[in-house]
Order: C-alpha cells, then structure tokens, then sequence
C-alpha cells in the first residue's frame, strides 16, 4: 500500500512538473502560426534568449548578447539535411541583402561532423556557425520541437521574434527580417 501511494503521489509532482514545462516552454502557443507555420510573436510575448554561448566551426566564441542591438537570424542546419542544402544560397542572399542594416546571422551546425560541416558551408554561405554536435546550443534557444532546418529572427532585445519549424526561402525570409528591422531600436 506505501508502494501504491509513493507511486501515485511520484506520478502526480512529475505531471505537476511536466505541466509546468509545458506552459513556460511553449512560448510558441502564445504567439500567432500563419497558414504556411510561420510562427510571429508579438512585442508582449516574445520570449527572450539568453545566454547562449558556443565555438564556432572556425574555432572562434560566440555569444548571443554581443549581437544585441542587432536582428539576429539564427539557422538551424546540418550539412546531411538536404533541406538545408536547398535553402544555403537563399539564407546568404538574405544576409547579403540585410547585414548593412543591424542584422547578423549565425548558423548552428546540429549532429554533424565538423569537417563534413565546414565543407557545406565552404562557398555556400559567409556568416558563421557554431558547432552544435550534440544540440545543447540548440536547447539553450528554448525552442521546442527543433526541426531541422529551422529558422529563428531574434529582435534587438534578443527576443524570439519569428520561428519557422521548416526550410525557407529569400521571398519569404527576407521580408520577415526586414519587418523585425522596421521595429526599430525597441
């Protein structure tokens, strides 16, 4: 019967515990999904990064609060992920096009190998990527259901502005960007 009971009353603090995750972690419920899954948030419900910190593929640091100030774009990419091999050229070519007005971008490499991941990015893209091999970078973004590839714009205060669960392309990224950038300084 105490088996019974401390069963019971372990199953209700994890559910308890879960339920809890599941309200704060879920930022993405309380923002607004268009008919193509782009996810928007609005000022008042984005979630703000923080302290996200990792090497990058060349050897080099990054951390995420030395880019505040600027829209960030951050791509999540695996040089397996056809997908994301489809969408390189159209992520450089946004960056290209938004990098003069406080944008940056970073890519972050998922499950990959690193050689396997600076041969993708040779001669694909010009920004820089953090190695992410077991995904703790990824984590620390709180993004659930990370997809790869995946795309976040983060706004000058380091809040999640925009999620998409997919690949994308310049027509549609771009516009997204340059919307977050049209803000202004917050």
């Amino acid at each position: 019967m105490r088996r019974l009971a401390a069963a019971l009353i372990a199953a209700a603090l994890a559910g308890g515990a879960l339920a809890a995750c599941g309200e704060d972690g879920n930022w993405a419920k309380r923002c607004g999904t268009t008919d193509a899954g782009v996810i928007e948030c609005a000022p008042d419900q984005r979630p703000q990064v923080t302290e996200v910190t990792g090497e990058l593929l060349d050897g080099g640091r990054y951390d995420v609060t030395a880019d505040r100030g600027k829209v960030v774009v951050v791509n999540f990419w695996g040089s397996w992920c056809n997908p994301c091999r489809a969408e390189a050229d159209d992520l450089e070519s946004t960056y290209q096009a938004t990098k003069g007005r406080g944008v940056a971008f970073i890519g972050v490499n998922t499950r990959d190998d690193r050689d396997a991941a600076i041969a993708f990015e040779r001669g694909r893209v010009t920004y820089p990527s953090v190695y992410d091999p077991d995904g703790k970078v990824a984590l620390k973004f709180d993004v659930t259901q990370v997809s790869t590839p995946s795309t976040l714009i983060l706004d000058r205060q380091g809040r999640i502005a925009v999620a998409m669960r997919r690949a994308t392309i310049a027509s549609e990224l771009q516009p997204l960007v340059e919307r977050v950038v049209a803000e202004g300084p917050g």
